[in-house]
């Protein structure tokens, strides 16, 4: 098993909700639904793949969250997705200080509602992961 530390809180520079968001890689998929239990003995919500097939995603304080974690096996695309969005924004303050504007902007515009404020960042991050694509290739 590997665990990397993903989103905004990984980005040094930018403002951030207080969320840690945390993604595993496992080598069996199956055997993290057996898990739920503990997750939730743990303090977590279990929500399945929350929209990402193949993930196994546990929120930690409902409303006042603090913990995501997010669980792939091996080989799925996301995890390097999620591993090289972070690298980029690392290596590109400019991108990452775009991404922190849009976040506050959303904030604004979307407070309580989470699934729009996530909805209004889609957008951007699908062009950074293109972005990210093309500068690890180079």
């Amino acid at each position: 098993m590997a665990s990397y530390h993903i989103g905004s809180t990984a980005i040094p520079g930018i403002m951030a909700k207080p969320v840690i968001d945390i993604l595993l890689e496992v080598k069996s998929i199956d055997k993290i639904d057996e898990l739920d239990k503990e997750f939730e003995g743990l303090g977590y919500e279990v929500k399945r793949d929350y929209g990402i097939e193949g993930r196994r995603f546990f929120q930690k304080g409902k409303n006042e969250r603090t913990h995501h974690i997010h669980i792939f096996e091996s080989g799925n695309t996301e995890i390097e997705r999620h591993r090289l969005f972070v690298e980029f924004m690392q290596a590109h303050p400019g991108s990452a200080a775009e991404y922190e504007k849009l976040k506050l902007k959303l904030i604004k515009q979307h407070k309580g509602d989470p699934e729009k404020y996530s909805q209004g960042k889609l957008t951007f991050i699908q062009s950074i992961d293109k972005d990210a694509i093309a500068w690890k290739c180079s």
